[in-house]
């Protein structure tokens, strides 16, 4: 009895450490299928359970953590049903629980972050809150899908043990959403906003007016959106948002550390405002309403002195409802200007810019005049215009239509987007490197990267998210990983991971069959 007693025990023990080993190269697998991929991941082989005892607390002086804590605990209470409470406390001596701070590393810089999890806690450090919000979505993304329900969820909240050391590889991080072919309310930014958010984006640029719309109201040329704004491409009800609801939006995208810049698209793109005042006209009469997709042929009257006073006016109100330091001024496709007048009128507008206290951006094309200290030229189709742009000193932002506009099809199925630039397949739009693609730009040259999304197709968010996903997530890893150790073929393992969790997200995706997606 004593001898099958005994075999009986190791057969269980077996088990029991079979189970652990399983448990632990599981909890292995989902350190590292994180996006974007942290510059440095250590696995510890423990796991940290979140239970209904664990709370949030806050080290040494708050700094914006306790807000970072409260969205941290907004998070995770929906699926978990935890009450997960936030507060400060002296030392991270006491286990179980989560613990914030923002501590003296500099070497982090301003995004960066470090997390420690173990068995006994969660430690998630910073030198700056936006690190800290950072380092959130990582935790997000360490918890199982089931985390992103908007309902209690039964299962256990464990998180892999590791060690996490991260920090962005470049400074701007962005996405651009065209509202102004078709408009988008206030509620589906902010849908959007959270979706860059989740993958440590810091800038949303938005496409406020174009030829089909006007998108910002302007108190002292209020016709541009009573009029400009009132339609979109195809025909449909535009809109617009009011100053307050802008800054709601800003307000909103700035509590998740991203910074708006708003365009208004000139001395091209611009017929919903000749539309809105014959006065901007150069023949003093009104241009009709347009709702199709054609670009290039509309333009400012570049010599009447009210078309400067007009754009001071705008950029001086848009100036007061955007705190963040960029206002973009367009300049592209404007076919319709002839080049003489062009030069002298992207260099009074960029001078306009500069007198409001905002940085300058523009589309490559700003390259043909001269630029201001600190101008930003956006690459997006002529690498002529953006080496120019580097001689004369500016920063580019990585932007190529054929690689990173996400309005571009999939393929000559897809049921959204143009093609003419590219048709664009995950695998495409992954493989680019922005240091090298264009010779005579390199890493030093490059303010960050954009990936844009015009509009001429969609007309909803989950138009949106089909277009978006699943490319985005590798446009966001483009700009924030090291080229080192990364590439399409283990990266579409972790993107294929990453399916379960977008539909827990409730998003609408592209079902790639480049991607070995995991259910």
């Amino acid at each position: 009895m004593r001898l099958q007693y005994l075999l009986l025990f190791i057969f269980v023990s077996s088990i029991g450490i079979t189970s652990c080993k399983n448990n632990s190269e599981t909890a292995l697998i989902d350190a590292a299928n994180l996006i974007p991929k942290p510059v440095s991941v250590t696995s510890n082989g423990e796991a940290f359970e979140i239970t209904d005892a664990t709370s949030i607390y806050i080290l040494g002086e708050p700094q914006g953590a306790t807000e970072i804590g409260q969205y941290l605990a907004e998070k995770l209470r929906p699926a978990t049903g935890f009450k997960l409470a936030v507060s400060n406390a002296a030392d991270n001596a006491k286990p179980g629980n989560i613990y914030l701070e923002i501590k003296a590393d500099s070497t982090l810089g301003n995004e960066g972050y470090e997390l420690h999890v173990s068995k006994d806690k969660i430690t998630l450090s910073a030198y700056k809150p936006a690190g800290l919000f950072h380092g959130v979505q990582t935790i997000r993304q360490l918890l199982p899908v089931a985390i992103e329900s908007p309902s209690v969820q039964q299962t256990s909240w464990k998180i892999a043990g590791t060690d996490i050391r991260d920090y962005p590889l470049y400074h701007l991080r962005g996405s651009m959403l065209d509202v102004a072919r078709h408009f988008f309310g206030p509620n589906d930014v902010k849908r959007y906003i959270d979706l860059l958010a989740y993958y440590k984006i810091n800038l949303l640029h938005l496409h406020l007016s174009d030829d089909q719309g006007w998108r910002i109201e302007i108190k002292s040329w209020p016709n541009l959106t009573t009029h400009g704004g009132s339609t979109q491409v195809g025909g449909g009800k535009g809109g617009f948002y009011t100053q307050e609801e802008y800054k709601d939006l800003v307000k909103y995208a700035a509590d998740r550390f991203i910074t708006i810049v708003p365009e208004i698209d000139m001395p091209g793109h611009t017929n919903a405002a000749l539309a809105s005042y014959p006065e901007l006209n150069c023949n003093d009469t009104a241009t009709q309403l347009y709702i199709g997709i054609e670009v290039g042929f509309s333009s400012f009257c570049t010599k009447k002195d009210i078309t400067y006073k007009f754009i001071d006016d705008v950029l001086r109100e848009l100036t007061a409802l955007t705190p963040g330091p960029y206002l973009h001024i367009g300049g592209d496709e404007s076919h319709a200007t002839k080049k003489e007048d062009y030069i002298p009128f992207m260099s009074k507008v960029q001078e306009i810019v500069k007198k409001y206290g905002k940085t300058a951006i523009g589309w490559d094309e700003i390259a043909l005049t001269t630029l201001q200290p600190g101008t930003i030229a956006q690459f997006w189709a002529d690498s002529a215009n953006s080496k120019e742009a580097v001689r004369q000193g500016a920063k580019i932002m990585m932007s190529p239509a054929n690689k990173a506009y996400m309005d571009m099809q999939y393929d000559s199925t897809s049921k959204f987007g143009l093609h003419w630039a590219a048709y664009i397949e995950v695998d495409s739009a992954y493989s680019w490197n922005p240091a090298t693609l264009v010779n005579g730009i390199g890493f030093e040259n490059i303010a960050g990267v954009e990936a844009p999304l015009w509009s001429e197709t969609i007309s909803k968010m989950d138009d949106i998210e089909y277009l978006m996903f699943p490319r985005f997530p590798g446009y966001a890893e483009i700009a924030w990983s090291p080229e080192k150790g990364r590439g399409w073929d283990e990266y579409k393992v972790r993107l294929g991971k990453h399916g379960s969790r977008m539909k827990a997200m409730g998003i609408d995706f592209y079902k790639s069959a480049k991607v070995p997606w995991v259910e």
